[in-house]
């Protein structure tokens, strides 16, 4: 009689489940470390422990973190306020602008290049590679100083040109690729039936595409949501701070021991992570596999 070597009493089995275990143990430990820091009232990261359960919970911290500057903080005779609200709108406005632009230009970029026939084509397209080969670092100067120019400075819409600007060239090249895989008959048949070139791309061939912009989508939002380099190179006042500066000001220096509060802030940046990837959970997985042009 065969024995089945793949059943659930298996060694193999036994092993690979302790082994999924402890990764998913090493991975659960430090979020449930910052959700315990951020339940403590006390501002030092001393008074928690291994356990990241507080004997003591706490919303004192989430109250000090959305109390405005120079207010009492509810239900304390305490002064320690933050602009994060201000801060959380700013990286809000500035991530849902970059989205928008950055599928917009990319899903014509793409469309063009990969449908159309024009003079220099292929030299654009090799422009366009060559770009990403250098490092965003090169240019940081050359940015800041033409954003001083233009009086871009200290803005928010200086970020959103930057980062839309700076994204064309991948996600273009990303959305060739994708428009490459839809059949043009679908086109064509529109064509036929009388629609132009733009009615049959908005109706036709980039409903067909929902999986690659749900990926771009994505990409796009959470690429300046903690981005922190280029904020902190241009923005000045506090008012015009975005999140991960913001943040970074709470920790840094010696006076400032800030972290219990900034695991609170730190948890709440996750939130619009949380509601996109579950929203577009089917498509993203359909663009990773590359089956959305199949449907």
């Amino acid at each position: 009689m065969k024995t089945n070597r793949t059943g659930s009493n298996s060694p193999v089995v036994v092993i690979l489940t302790i082994i999924l275990i402890i990764q998913l143990l090493i991975v659960l430990y430090p979020i449930a470390f910052t959700v315990g820091a951020s339940f403590t009232k006390s501002n030092s990261l001393a008074s928690t422990s291994i356990v990241p359960f507080p004997k003591h919970p706490s919303l004192y911290q989430y109250r000090r973190l959305l109390t405005p500057p120079d207010e009492l903080v509810k239900g304390t005779t305490d002064v320690h306020g933050t602009n994060y609200k201000v801060w959380y709108l700013n990286t809000l406005k500035v991530a849902c602008m970059n989205t928008i632009l950055t599928v917009v230009l990319c899903s014509f970029a793409g469309y063009i290049f990969s449908r159309f026939k024009f003079p220099m084509r292929k030299t654009v397209m090799a422009s366009m590679v060559i770009l990403q080969m250098f490092p965003s670092f090169i240019g940081m100067i050359a940015t800041y100083v033409i954003l001083w120019k233009i009086n871009g400075l200290n803005t928010l819409w200086a970020l959103v040109l930057v980062y839309s600007a700076g994204s064309i060239p991948f996600n273009s090249w990303l959305m060739k690729g994708y428009f490459d895989t839809v059949p043009k008959d679908l086109s064509e048949a529109a064509y036929i039936d009388g629609a132009t070139p733009l009615t049959a791309f908005l109706r036709v061939v980039l409903p067909s595409a929902k999986p690659q912009l749900v990926f771009l989508t994505l990409t796009s939002f959470t690429g300046p949501w903690m981005d922190f380099i280029f904020p902190r190179l241009v923005l000045r006042s506090d008012d015009k701070k975005t999140l991960a500066v913001g943040l970074y000001e709470m920790i840094s220096g010696r006076a400032n021991d800030n972290f219990t509060m900034f695991a609170a802030g730190a948890l709440l940046v996750a939130i619009p992570f949380t509601i996109l990837f579950v929203a577009g959970q089917k498509s993203l997985l359909q663009s990773l596999a590359g089956t959305g042009g199949k449907e």
